[in-house]
């Protein structure tokens, strides 16, 4: 009985929610005379309060009562099963008089079962919460593929329309992911080039290739660690921002006000966003490499006896230009993942506070993961091409 299942699990919450609607006039019961008993106002689940606790301690005899329902306003299925319970409690039986007959109806329902029990939810197997997560998975991948085809037909209006990009909340954005973002990078990166010259000096010392210390943090940072690391600072930073605001939006209505005033979601929250993180995100892993090689440089001079001039002079001569152009393409690849992960579950959230932390969360995680796989994947096709 799922009906009767919902009554009980809500009829408790009763007090609370009645404080949201303050119109509705409190359930009530009065005793007119030997086997008569009058009922007023809602019998809801707003509007029930604590009458339900009350009835326990209500006194009444076995045998036939008449329940009085001229001054019944409305009744739900927490209210039946409140008074159902009660009855049944004291083994009466109930003549109902003067009811309204869907009110009445509704009654015959409820004290038609009177041994109903709340069915507890069977537990899943183990199978069963692998299937339901693999199910949940394909949905959201359908959900994303629906997203990306909406992003893509947003952007080919724009390229039509040019003078409906909103330049402004672009930079906006630019500055918010990217100048505000230069400090964290700046010293994640520069201790992170510190950390692979130190890790580097103990065995090249052994070897007397001090020198070679250049391309180890060169090749290091300009391909690999730049691009990672701030790709993963800010799908925490940015990422998480992009899933917050829009899952905001949502709880808020204003994404349902836009698409009212005819104002397209998508283009005036998602392109700017996807734009502004393209074009900070590889001048971001720029300076990465700048300051990464720079620590780096400081750990070869103080461990290796390396010098400045001779730590760039070598780093000119040795090091390509691929290594820059490589870590750089890649960076516009994560931008675009950070940023179409965030909108995309900003947009999945539903209705609460809560949910909005959650997808927020996913954003994060999944950002990263996927940042990570595709660094994995560029990394196995660029040694397969010899690049």
């Amino acid at each position: 009985m799922p009906w009767l299942n919902c009554a009980r699990a809500r009829y408790s919450d009763a007090r609370a929610s009645c404080r949201h609607h303050p119109t509705l006039t409190p359930a009530a019961i009065t005793r007119t005379s030997q086997r008569e008993w009058k009922l007023s106002g809602s019998w809801t689940v707003h509007g029930l309060g604590s009458l339900a606790h009350e009835l326990d301690d209500e006194p009444g005899e076995a045998g036939e009562v008449v329940l009085d329902g001229a001054g019944l306003e409305a009744i739900d299925t927490a209210g039946a099963w409140v008074l159902q319970g009660w009855l049944n409690r004291r083994a009466a039986q109930a003549t109902r008089h003067d009811w309204p007959p869907r009110l009445d109806k509704l009654m015959s329902v409820v004290a038609a079962h009177p041994e109903a029990k709340v069915v507890p939810a069977p537990r899943r197997t183990p199978l069963a919460r692998v299937g339901r997560r693999a199910f949940t998975a394909w949905q959201q991948a359908q959900g994303m593929l629906r997203f990306n085809g909406e992003i893509a037909l947003a952007a080919l209006r724009m390229l039509a329309h040019p003078r409906r990009f909103r330049l402004r909340t672009m930079l906006r954005n630019v500055q918010i992911g990217g100048f505000d973002a230069l400090p964290i990078i700046g010293l994640t990166s520069f201790l992170l080039g510190v950390v692979v010259a130190y890790q580097g000096a103990d065995q090249l010392r052994h070897y007397g290739a001090n020198i070679f210390v250049v391309e180890l943090v060169g090749y290091s940072m300009l391909r690999e660690f730049a691009p990672l690391i701030t790709a993963i600072i800010i799908a925490g930073r940015s990422g998480s921002a992009y899933a917050a605001q829009i899952g905001t939006m949502l709880v808020t209505e204003e994404v349902d006000a836009m698409r009212t005033l005819g104002i397209d979601p998508i283009e005036l929250l998602v392109l700017p966003k996807i734009a502004a993180l393209a074009i900070a995100l590889p001048l971001l892993t720029v300076f990465a490499d700048v300051t990464g090689v720079i620590g780096g440089m400081i750990m070869a001079r103080a461990q290796l006896d390396v010098g400045f001039y001779e730590f760039i002079d070598r780093f000119g001569r040795e090091l390509r230009g691929s290594s820059l152009l490589i870590g750089i393409g890649k960076s516009w690849v994560f931008a675009i993942i950070i940023a179409v992960i965030g909108c995309f579950q900003g947009f999945r959230t539903r209705g609460s506070a809560d949910s909005v932390g959650r997808q927020t969360t996913l954003a994060v995680v999944q950002s990263i993961f996927i940042v990570i796989v595709a660094d994995a994947l560029f990394s196995i096709a660029f040694s397969a091409i010899g690049i």
